[in-house]
């Protein structure tokens, strides 16, 4: 359109400048130059040069709800200085958001509750996965993933989790095992196909020789290259094969074992192994922080140096980033530990929020891969409220006395200042976790040393109680246990056997705590999907859509569908 006017212009000069007309070419000339000042609509940007993808394991709506809860609304709450504002919900200012069904959606194989490695896979792949299967289909054959095709188009790629890096998620997007339990061999299979240039997480576990206790010269070897006792001093491996040396010396990795090595590094190839299985939890995070000794780097230091090497690619990069203890905290029901793993991993989404602000070239995807837990805050008739005055003359001489107790804010200050996680109980309760010999005193005081709720003698009794297996099967990894923690409802849905006694004190302070927990396990919830980038990008993840289709929108943004 402004085309044709510009040329009509032009056409009015040539025939007034014959006509020998001055004053009316003067016009004209004056007209073309007021089109030409008309800013012209930029082509919409299609296609990104890089994806970042970060995954909130088990992070449904409501433990979105409980962070943007206590952001906005917890008296003490640690977000003032950032106008109540988390990074989750900047990316839903200036951003897309949308929901996304994450169950395995295969023909033959679909169920209705994902676990880690499906969702993952189907994520990683956009194609339908089966259970536990890791970048697998849904029969069995082996799928590139988004990582791998990024690789193979001449990008930089990068892993980082608070898990293991051999964990379900992060091995889902450059291996292919038929289980997600053969972490031994995911760990080889990250290291010798060298599809992942930078690695950040824990785990180191599986990457050590059999033997390594027992063998000095494996073990000085790691030693001298900066790896303290902590992250080697055991192994899951079956062999006495030394991954840590093959990634070292057989396939170019750069070594990190701690926080000041991980900073001083300059590798453009580096596999950070910072414990010997899951890092430390959010709670120690914080409470380390406080004292400014925090060996491990956090998340967000995972993170920012993740970005820092792979932006260096000229051709663009591909980043998935986990936050995978919020799972771990709603397996185990814990609502204080899930609310300081959203607030670590909110850290982390706030630093990429920060690099890729003033970008056109980046898209930004945050979501979950399911829910974990079945949270909830949900009202009571435990600690009913007192009536009283209001001011409004709305109020007609009545006082202002509701039905139930619909939970005081100060729980969110109450859970967050929790000093250590339901699995620190366990520990205090019985250090070698014989819980058939832990007493009654033994819980009681074991919860209330870090929890700002306290429990009373005979709701510990409770915790405590224990009955025989009614799904025994001997050759379970958890069912195998004779007797578990007795649960009077829900019972078929904590499987993890004496672990599942974090369920048990979930329903002690439940009550004080306003809240509710449906399962130890997962459930079929849709998960958020927010979207930062381009609008010509992001625009299309505003819906309700499948894990699938997240996975095909993120290929086709960096070009990757093309064939």
């Amino acid at each position: 359109m402004k085309k044709s006017m510009i040329a009509l212009s032009l056409s009015a000069v040539f025939l007034t400048a014959c006509n020998h007309t001055e004053t009316k070419v003067v016009e004209v000339v004056k007209e073309i130059e007021v089109i030409k000042e008309v800013p012209v609509s930029p082509t919409p940007v299609t296609t990104v040069k890089n994806v970042i993808l970060m995954i909130g394991d088990g992070m449904g709506p409501q433990q979105v709800g409980l962070l943007e809860d206590y952001a906005r609304r917890a008296p003490n709450s640690t977000y003032k200085a950032k106008g109540n504002q988390t990074a989750l919900s900047k990316l839903a200012s200036h951003g897309h958001l949308g929901l996304a069904l994450n169950q395995p959606y295969g023909q033959q194989h679909g169920k209705l509750v994902v676990d880690s490695a499906c969702a993952a896979t189907q994520l990683a792949t956009g194609i339908a996965a089966g259970s536990e299967m890791v970048g697998l289909d849904e029969h069995g054959f082996v799928v590139e993933t988004i990582l791998e095709k990024a690789k193979k188009a001449g990008k930089a790629t990068g892993l980082v989790s608070d898990t293991r890096i051999t964990h379900a998620t992060p091995a889902a997007f450059a291996s292919h095992q038929p289980h997600r339990s053969l972490e031994d061999k995911i760990a080889v299979e990250l290291v010798s196909k060298g599809m992942v240039d930078v690695m950040l997480s824990g785990g180191a576990r599986v990457f050590l020789p059999s033997n390594i206790k027992s063998n000095p010269t494996a073990h000085a070897a790691l030693t001298a290259l900066g790896a303290p006792s902590s992250v080697i001093k055991k192994s899951k491996r079956s062999d006495d094969r030394n991954v840590l040396l093959e990634a070292k010396e057989q396939h170019g990795y750069a070594l990190a074992f701690d926080k000041t090595q991980l900073h001083s590094s300059d590798a453009t190839k580096l596999l950070g192994l910072f414990a010997n299985s899951g890092m430390a939890d959010a709670i120690a995070y914080k409470a380390c922080q406080k004292e400014n000794n925090c060996t491990e780097p956090s998340l967000k230091e995972m993170t920012v140096k993740a970005l820092d090497i792979l932006a260096k690619d000229e051709d663009g990069f591909f980043l998935m980033v986990e936050g995978g203890q919020i799972d771990w905290a709603g397996h185990a029901n814990d609502a204080g530990w899930m609310l300081n793993e959203l607030l670590k991993f909110d850290e982390a989404v706030d630093a990429v929020y920060e690099w890729v602000k003033e970008r056109n070239d980046t898209l930004v995807i945050v979501t979950a891969d399911h829910e974990t837990g079945s949270f909830g805050f949900s009202y009571s008739r435990k600690g009913m409220p007192e009536g009283k005055p209001l001011p409004g003359d709305g109020m007609q001489g009545e006082h202002y006395k509701p039905n139930f107790n619909f939970g005081d804010l100060s729980h969110l200050d109450k859970l967050y200042n929790q000093s250590g996680t339901f699995f620190n109980m366990l520990d205090a309760a019985n250090s070698n976790w014989d819980f058939a010999a832990a007493t009654a005193s033994d819980w009681m005081h074991a919860i209330n040393l870090y929890s700002d709720y306290k429990v009373t003698l005979d709701q510990a009794q409770k915790v405590g109680e224990r009955e025989a297996n009614d799904y025994f099967d001997a050759d379970h990894k958890y069912q195998n246990a004779t007797t578990v923690p007795k649960f009077v409802d829900f019972k078929e849905f904590y499987v993890y056997a004496d672990e599942d006694h974090t369920g048990k004190i979930a329903r002690a302070l439940g009550a004080d705590q306003n809240v509710v927990w449906g399962t130890g396990t997962h459930t079929a919830a849709p998960v958020p999907v927010y979207a930062f980038g381009p609008e010509g990008v992001t625009k299309s993840f505003s819906t309700m859509q499948h894990h699938i289709d997240v996975a095909n929108k993120m290929m086709s943004a960096m070009g990757l569908n093309k064939e």
